[in-house]
């Protein structure tokens, strides 16, 4: 039997790109590396961009992963969203729609998409706002029978995350990344890829 190729094109701001890293990994990099080649063969595509909100992603995405995905291949999308739209003034409602918009797109393509949502910061004020916009995002792409992981509730109060984002000017380092890609490996990575878990 013929070997499944599947190839992922991964969008999303400099969190996607490992910044902040010194193994230079990210948490994409992490979760990639623990996913088995064995049943599937796996090309990955990291397309990250600085400061990026949800209406340039809108605006990019397809461009930009539509060249790297192929027919013989099963094409997937993971976005990897940031709270970057509180600064730029997007109501939530249109943080949605940007959102719904690309997923929507790609099932149009019928490409499964992956949603890694924002995670907190230290700011309490500001957090109670990234709370309600990884809600937003959660409930789009549930709708939407997408999976969704929410990176915000279980990173809050933890405390080696919360240590490493004040020992790395508000981003996460090594250790924050490697808690992202646990939550992502252990809440539907999987599944989502139809692979078997490692043992």
């Amino acid at each position: 039997m013929e070997q499944r190729r599947i190839r992922i094109a991964a969008v999303g701001d400099e969190l996607l790109a490992g910044i902040g890293d010194p193994r230079a990994l990210g948490w994409f990099g992490r979760v990639i590396s623990q996913t088995p080649t064995d049943v599937a063969s796996l090309e990955s595509f990291p397309l990250a961009a600085p400061n990026e909100g949800t209406e340039s992603l809108s605006a990019r995405w397809l461009q930009e992963a539509g060249r790297r995905f192929e027919e013989l291949y099963e094409n997937r999308l993971v976005i990897g969203l940031s709270d970057r739209d509180l600064d730029l003034d997007i109501s939530p409602a249109r943080s949605r729609l940007n959102l719904a918009n690309i997923l929507d797109g790609a099932a149009q393509l019928g490409v499964k998409v992956f949603v890694v949502g924002p995670p907190p910061g230290l700011d309490a004020g500001r957090n109670k706002r990234v709370g309600e916009l990884s809600a937003a995002y959660g409930d789009v792409t549930s709708r939407r029978k997408h999976t969704y992981v929410d990176t915000f509730t279980p990173l809050l109060n933890h405390e080696q995350w919360r240590t490493d984002l004040a020992s790395n000017e508000g981003m996460p380092g090594q250790a924050g990344h490697g808690l992202i890609a646990w939550l992502v490996l252990h809440r539907g990575w999987f599944n989502w890829l139809d692979l078997p878990e490692p043992a």
